[in-house]
Parts: structure tokens; sequence; C-alpha cells
């Protein structure tokens, strides 16, 4: 209940401050397209992550409100571009952009947001020194995401990948915004080295929670739920932790259906159907389950060192709540 609390008092502050940086201006169809989504909702765990890493350290969390909204936008950045390459219908619940806006737009809203990020890093109150870490933090981070989507992007066309080579593309393409986050939170609020490490680890273990457990609520939720496409995954052949454990586990019958429906963009509902109760039969639903569930027994083990507050409890909440939300 505190945690909710925070989440929605911290997001509503949130959510008046950036908007500032996507004004409505000319031409307009541009900047109504890179609105879309930002405003469209989402959990805003980011900049979440980033004030309570800076307070879990005595810093002032309001000071990091610009990085936060460095990275949310950024976040939104990738979204944008994802849905394109996916081919993506939904996100939030909403059409994508470049199903509303055209894909064109779409693209030229995705580049907008990237400089916009940038733009907001500016607003930053810290010393140069620090300015600089951040911002080549997060240019490292931007660096990571591209080569992690790429992967994620040629791993759709092999017939089987190793869970290393799946741990490494999600760390890179979700893990390191989390990471950066809890980071980036602790150095404005002048954290000592250990501390700083501690926040770092515990912010790549929370990213890795949170997108296994994505994978596990794409094979056990629906679309009204989620707000976004439901088996895309299975036709395009993503591989999922689920998926690599299944196409690793799978004989006799099991493998001849994942062999002719996962990848099929042809294949129809009660085809996806199928896979899903195969994953589940061969228990890799429940595989990525427990992986993520023991990720963030990682995470919490990392913040330990922290001494106890509210920012640190919010912590220890917000990994749980990595694996137990519905959405």
């Amino acid at each position: 209940m505190i945690l909710k609390n925070e989440l929605q008092k911290r997001t509503d502050y949130f959510n008046d401050y950036w908007q500032k940086y996507l004004e409505i201006d000319v031409p307009e169809n541009l900047y109504k397209a890179a609105r879309h989504l930002p405003l469209a909702g989402g959990k805003r765990l980011r900049p979440f992550l980033v004030s309570i890493s800076c307070e879990s350290v005595s810093g002032d969390g309001l000071k990091s409100i610009p990085f936060g909204a460095a990275l949310e936008i950024m976040h939104n950045f990738t979204l944008v571009h994802d849905d394109i390459m996916d081919k993506s219908k939904l996100r939030r619940n909403l059409p994508a952009v470049h199903i509303k806006y055209g894909e064109p737009t779409a693209i030229l809203a995705g580049d907008f947001l990237f400089a916009k990020s940038f733009e907001a890093m500016h607003d930053l109150d810290v010393d140069l020194k620090t300015f600089k870490e951040l911002e080549m933090g997060l240019i490292d981070c931007i660096i990571d995401i591209c080569r992690g989507q790429q992967l994620d992007i040629e791993f759709e066309n092999k017939k089987e990948i190793s869970e290393e080579q799946y741990l490494d593309m999600i760390e890179k393409k979700t893990g390191v915004l989390f990471r950066l986050a809890a980071r980036g939170g602790t150095i404005i609020g002048k954290g000592s080295e250990r501390e700083i490490n501690a926040l770092t680890n515990y912010g790549m273990y929370l990213g890795l929670a949170f997108q296994i457990w994505d994978d596990y609520l794409d094979m056990s939720s629906d679309e009204e739920t989620l707000g976004k496409d439901i088996g895309n995954d299975i036709r395009n052949g993503k591989k999922t932790l689920i998926a690599v454990h299944s196409i690793q586990n799978a004989g006799g019958e099991n493998k001849k259906i994942l062999d002719n429906i996962f990848g099929n963009l042809k294949a129809s509902e009660s085809d996806v159907r199928k896979v899903y109760s195969t994953f589940d039969q061969i228990g890799s639903i429940e595989y990525a389950k427990n992986t993520a569930i023991n990720y963030n027994k990682k995470a919490k083990q990392k913040i330990s060192i922290l001494k106890e507050s509210q920012a640190k409890q919010l912590l220890i909440d917000l990994v749980d709540y990595s694996i137990q939300r519905e959405k």
C-alpha cells in the first residue's frame, strides 16, 4: 500500500513536471505523435527508481527529477521504434504511434523524443563532473539498448539460442535503463562508492526480473489487461526465456508443434494457443516465473548494505512489485 501511494503521488508530480518538454508546437502532427505514448500513461517506474535511489542515500529526490525525465522520455522513444520493428498495433490500450500517425511520422516522433531526453538532462543542478558522468551513462545506455534490440531481431531468425545469450540480450535491451536509473539517482544523491555499486547491481537485477516477468505475463495474461498485442511474440519467433527453455527441452509432439508454429507469421489464434499450452506442459512458464523470483532475491541482497529508511523499503517493495504485477 505504501508503494502504491508513493508511486501515485510521485507519478502525479512527475507528470506535471515533464509535460513542459512536450508542449505542442509546429508541425502539430509531430508533437502530437511524440506526446501520444508519454501522455497515454505508463508506470513511470524509471523516474520513480531514480528518486528513491537518490533518497536511499539521504539525497534530495526532487533534485533528481530532470534525470528521471530524461530516462522516461528515452524509454518512450524506444517503445515507439520497437512497435514499428515488431509490427505491434497496440500499446497501453491505444493504437501504437505508427498505426495512428503513420510510420514516417512515428520514426520522427521517436527521434524527437530522443533529442528531448538530452534536453531534460540539461536541467540537472549538478557540478560539471557529475553531469558528464550521468550524460555518458545515458549515452552508453542508449548504445546498449540498440545492441540489445538488434540481438533481439537477429534471434528471431535463429532456431535456437542459449539462455546465456537471452540474458545478455535483455540485460542490454531492458536492464540497462533500470541500472542507470538506480545508479544515476545514487550519484545525484552523493552516495558512497559502495552504495553506488550496490544500487547499480540492484537496478540490473530489478530490470532482469521485470523483463522476465513480462515474458511470463505474455503467456499468462490477456490483451485487455496488458494493453498490448498478445500472440505477436509467437508469430515472430521472439526468443523470450519461456521460448528458449521450451525449445531446448521439447521432444516428441511438443517439438513438432514448436517447429511448425513458433515463428510462423500466419499462425492462427488456435495455433498460438497450442504453443502456449506446449510451453506450459514443458514447464517453461513456471521456469521463467521462478527465474524472475530469483533475480528479485538477488536485487534485495544487493541493497542490504543501505541504512533503514522509507526509501530503502520502497526499493524492496518495488522489486516485489516487479514480479507481482498483472501488466
